[in-house]
């Protein structure tokens, strides 16, 4: 599976201990499959006045030794587990995770729900009509020293905003 991580820097080993806590799917390396979701958050670092690149990878299809969590949409167990990773309990055990990105909307409406102000089918039936984004969560070091390549970096202009 091709895959792509948006940076300051170019990275040729990457690592799950450089990764910031209370995320989606807890503190790992994060990739997407969407070449243009990656390229769009790569800009940040621009208005940042950082360089800007586009990570190339190919993750080996056979990760059977492996725990791998798919989420296919927003449901239940993933709005469950988004908010236990957010307050930093992340469940053990998985080794990868795979599913929709917590973006600012859908952060809201997570937000809502665990404060109690929005029922859990109120907060599902809101996730329904989110637009569809990836993001894959490689939480063992193993996974990405044995199956994870680097390809190559793209460098991101000013000029490309």
């Amino acid at each position: 599976m091709k895959l792509y991580h948006a940076s300051p820097l170019i990275i040729t080993q990457p690592d799950i201990y450089h990764s910031r806590e209370h995320l989606d799917f807890g503190k790992g390396f994060y990739l997407t499959s969407i070449y243009e979701q990656a390229r769009k958050y790569a800009m940040r670092f621009l208005l940042r006045q950082q360089e800007a690149y586009v990570n190339e990878y190919l993750l080996d299809d056979n990760l059977t030794s492996f725990n791998v969590k798919v989420y296919d949409n927003y449901n239940g167990e993933w709005l469950e587990y988004v908010g236990k990773c957010r307050k930093g309990m992340p469940d053990e055990g998985f080794d990868v995770v795979e599913g929709g990105i917590a973006n600012d909307r859908v952060f809201n409406t997570i937000d809502l729900y665990f404060a109690g102000t929005m029922s859990k089918d109120d907060a599902l039936g809101r996730l329904a009509f989110e637009r569809p984004n990836h993001q894959l969560c490689i939480l063992n070091q193993d996974v990405i020293t044995k199956h994870l390549h680097f390809i190559r970096a793209e460098k991101i202009e000013k000029g490309d905003i």
